[in-house]
């Protein structure tokens, strides 16, 4: 067992139960930040710029609560924030332009203010197109490549795509999904999608993938993922995990939404211990809480002070 004597003896290490994945490309530079996913977690904030959102209701669908809400992450210890304009739930199409008038001024007063990685929650080649412009470093797909020339994009851009499993058509209804081996089926999805992404420019060091918690999917399938989100980290892509507050939780714990944190984090750190490197989180204080104490105890991230049991003489027990 080592003992920490004093901070400048702290050295990297691991722990168990704990999957490491074979990242082929573990450094990434977003912009002017370099993220090495073989010793950090990236903490991504939710800013939703829509009024029909699951969370928020449409909290920050006006254009100053966007930026205000976006810039107070960054300073609750955000790494990166992802900006939406149409939610993945069914609903009526966002025309291109619509959605792009959301997300852009966004991007653009965000990327002013701040060298946060930024990312669009978009499927829509135009829209990632004007928001690479704008300023985000980052497309997030939650269609998995439905729309090829969305990879296309990107290559030509050098921004980040994140590829994730879902398996219904933007906005629409996919009834009672079926799985024989969800976990299995969802790393092959993914597997033959970044193939895809690969074959049409998309360099390997910008690939990311999502297994798309509670996409198409039910608690059950969604309980299996996280249990098992060593099988999609061992694919050798940073991976993602987008498990803030979602129905899964809701359901496992019989919690409505705004009581869903502690679950939230548990997930969190279950898929970090299995091999994600970044997650998706709305409550950005206590996320950041939860994914630095997760850092720490895996020996990648020094404590912030030593004090308890230092000293020549012990102090009292605080408890």
């Amino acid at each position: 067992m080592t003992i920490l004597q004093d901070p400048s003896s702290f050295r990297p290490g691991t722990a168990s139960p704990f999957y490491e994945p074979p990242l082929a490309h573990p450094v990434h530079h977003f912009g002017a930040r370099t993220l090495d996913f073989s010793r950090q977690v990236a903490l991504m904030a939710i800013i939703n710029r829509t009024p029909d959102s699951f969370y928020d209701g449409g909290a920050t669908f006006a254009l100053d609560a966007a930026v205000a809400a976006s810039l107070k992450a960054v300073d609750d210890g955000a790494d990166w924030i992802d900006i939406g304009g149409v939610p993945f739930s069914p609903g009526p199409a966002l025309s291109a332009e619509e959605e792009a008038d959301r997300v852009v001024p966004v991007i653009a007063a965000v990327a002013a203010a701040s060298d946060v990685i930024i990312s669009v929650d978009t499927f829509l080649p135009e829209v990632a197109a004007r928001s690479i412009a704008a300023g985000a470093h980052v497309i997030n797909d939650t269609t998995g490549l439905a729309n090829p020339e969305l990879a296309e994009v990107v290559a030509s851009s050098g921004a980040h795509l994140v590829i994730t499993h879902s398996l219904a058509k933007p906005r629409t209804i996919y009834p009672r999904p079926q799985y024989g081996d969800v976990v299995a089926e969802v790393a092959d999805f993914l597997r033959r999608k970044t193939e895809l992404a690969l074959s049409l420019g998309v360099p390997g060091e910008k690939i990311i993938i999502d297994p798309g918690h509670d996409l198409n999917k039910n608690t059950l399938h969604t309980l299996e993922i996280t249990r098992r989100f060593n099988e999609i980290a061992a694919l050798g892509f940073p991976a993602l995990a987008a498990v803030s507050n979602k129905d899964f939780i809701g359901e496992t714990l019989n919690q409505d939404k705004v009581d869903r944190l502690e679950g939230s984090l548990a997930a969190a750190v279950i898929c970090i211990l299995g091999g994600a490197r970044i997650v998706r989180m709305h409550n950005v204080a206590a996320s950041h809480s939860a994914v630095r104490f997760t850092e720490a105890t895996l020996g990648w991230r020094a404590p912030a002070y030593l004090k308890h049991n230092m000293g020549d003489v012990n102090e009292p027990v605080k408890r």
